[in-house]
């Protein structure tokens, strides 16, 4: 189902500006709606596929840190294979698309370096690290630190959007929006450099912020926000539409 779009009925101060890509754009559109809200879609990222090779034969664990990810694993290895997922809604895409065995860390990198070492053992074999293009190194490198043999695939490339969504910009001149989320540093970085110079510019920066984490609400602030800027109380897009709250209708 396609994400709602904005138009040009939308109440003064109800546009909430979603810099997610797809694939979660179009669901976190649907939950922001039924929050009360009117979401607006103005993806940061554009994200691609990419094709996965040289697999190890019987990895003892797969690991996904990323919804995006999903769809290559399910295509590259058998779904009888254990699953360890960065968060609940990735663990949830993963069952979605026929794994078996799925497990949640519930929160970020981190918390997944300590639910495999609370698990696992690294004589059980090679964990198979499935991630997006420059990500997950920091992770790969923490779990070899533990001893676990681990293999890292890019399974996925983001790149910046550049043309700002003329859709937000007509938005953002009505005075109909009130907020915008942010999901990860990078994506609000290359969001703020695709926003036009002018006027735009500084009524996006008095906007309300709602991140998904302590890093991000740095790098906001760091290119200039003046508006409040709230932080999910966990770094996952359920906390993020908690954040938001919601608004009578």
């Amino acid at each position: 189902m396609p994400p709602p779009s904005s138009r040009s009925l939308l109440p003064s101060l109800r546009g909430v500006l979603i810099t997610r890509p797809e694939p979660g754009l179009g669901e976190t559109a649907l939950a922001v709606a039924r929050a009360g809200w009117v979401p607006v879609p103005a993806p940061a990222l554009h994200v691609c596929a990419c094709p996965v090779r040289h697999l190890p034969r019987q990895p003892a664990a797969l690991l996904l840190t990323s919804g995006q990810a999903v769809a290559a694993a399910a295509e590259s290895v058998s779904p009888s294979i254990p699953v360890f997922a960065v968060g609940d809604r990735t663990a949830q895409k993963a069952r979605a698309a026929g794994f078996v065995t799925v497990c949640s860390a519930k929160g970020n990198a981190q918390a997944l370096v300590r639910l495999l070492v609370g698990m696992c053992s690294p004589e059980q074999g090679t964990l198979l690290l499935f991630s997006g293009a420059g990500q997950g190194v920091e992770l790969a490198q923490s779990l070899r630190s533990h001893g676990f043999s681990v293999v890292r695939r890019v399974a996925y490339r983001a790149s910046a959007v550049v043309d700002f969504p003329a859709s937000a910009g007509q938005a953002l001149q009505a005075g109909q929006v009130a907020a915008v989320l942010f999901f990860s540093a990078r994506s609000a970085r290359s969001w703020l450099a695709s926003v036009p110079r002018s006027h735009l510019y500084a009524q996006v920066l008095a906007l309300r912020a709602v991140v998904i984490s302590h890093e991000v609400a740095q790098a906001v602030q760091l290119a200039g926000w003046q508006g409040p800027v709230t932080v999910a109380a966990t770094p996952d897009a359920p906390a993020m539409l908690a954040a938001l709250g919601c608004l009578n209708t």
